[in-house]
């Protein structure tokens, strides 16, 4: 596979966080995990991820203030982020945040699988 693409994945739950790096790392990406947001822009400066999975319930500003910022950021602004969370008005905070997409938990993993490939191939 051609791929190394990478992928910045934002989530607090530890076993939701295994499942989808194997499930990633299998389909060819390289995945970097973080357990809080609120350096969000200094662990994308350092990884230059192609795509970024948001939890919205992650530990210290959340996803979307997390998402926020990075999409204010020039240097950031168009890298594709993901929204994931099991809240029911997540096409709402997916928007408020200025995610890119959403996909919403519990997830089919194919789901996950379907929209990763829709950005990064």
């Amino acid at each position: 596979m051609e791929t190394n693409k990478k992928i910045l994945i934002f989530e607090d739950d530890i076993s939701i966080l295994e499942i989808v790096t194997i499930i990633l790392e299998d389909a060819g990406y390289e995945v970097e995990t973080s357990q809080t947001s609120h350096d969000i822009i200094e662990k994308v400066a350092a990884l230059r991820p192609d795509l970024i999975l948001m939890d919205n319930w992650i530990p210290n500003i959340g996803g979307k203030e997390a998402t926020k910022l990075l999409k204010k950021d020039s240097n950031f602004s168009q890298i594709p982020v993901i929204y994931i969370t099991a809240n029911s008005d997540i096409a709402e905070l997916a928007k408020d945040a200025g995610a890119d997409d959403f996909l919403a938990k519990p997830f089919d993993l194919v789901d996950l699988e379907k929209i990763v490939d829709k950005y990064l191939k």
